[in-house]
């Protein structure tokens, strides 16, 4: 792995980057300011249709949560690749994660490593990365997981 690009990575691991969706509202998909590109909040779409609904800890475990999250961190690095262009990436500066919980559910660390352990996979030790897991009580869409990224471009 050392060496390879991101772009060679996902297709190592047999991943195509989703197109970007269209923004929701008065918003884009992500904005770079000098070596940063930050993205807006990605929801779990999977060719423009949300893969679940409901609180995690409810109607929906903490195991498919995780994976969600996973659909959630690549539709954020498919918008900075149409922006910067994925390979430009030279590591992952921050993860925020925000978890629709049920009353009682604290496994938001545990959902948000969905996202987190694909970016190690994808970039190695550039993937490391400061992060933030909060449980909130309602997401957009009654989705139950969000994920949005900041990066480091060369």
């Amino acid at each position: 792995m050392a060496g390879s690009k991101p772009s060679e990575r996902l297709r190592e691991l047999g991943i195509t980057l989703p197109t970007v969706s269209a923004p929701a509202g008065a918003y884009i998909p992500a904005r770079r300011s000098g070596s940063l590109v930050f993205t807006s909040g990605q929801l779990p779409f999977v060719d423009g249709t949300l893969v679940a609904t409901g609180k995690v800890g409810a109607e929906v475990s903490a195991e498919d949560a995780y994976g969600h999250a996973r659909i959630c961190v690549l539709n954020a690095l498919a918008a900075v690749d149409a922006l910067v262009g994925l390979d430009s990436v030279v590591g992952i500066v921050k993860v925020v994660g925000f978890v629709a919980s049920a009353p009682g559910f604290g496994g938001q660390p545990v959902v948000v490593n969905g996202a987190s352990e694909l970016l190690g996979e994808v970039f190695g030790e550039a993937g490391q990365h400061a992060r933030s897991a909060v449980g909130v009580a309602e997401l957009p869409l009654n989705t139950p997981v969000e994920v949005e990224i900041i990066v480091e471009v060369g």
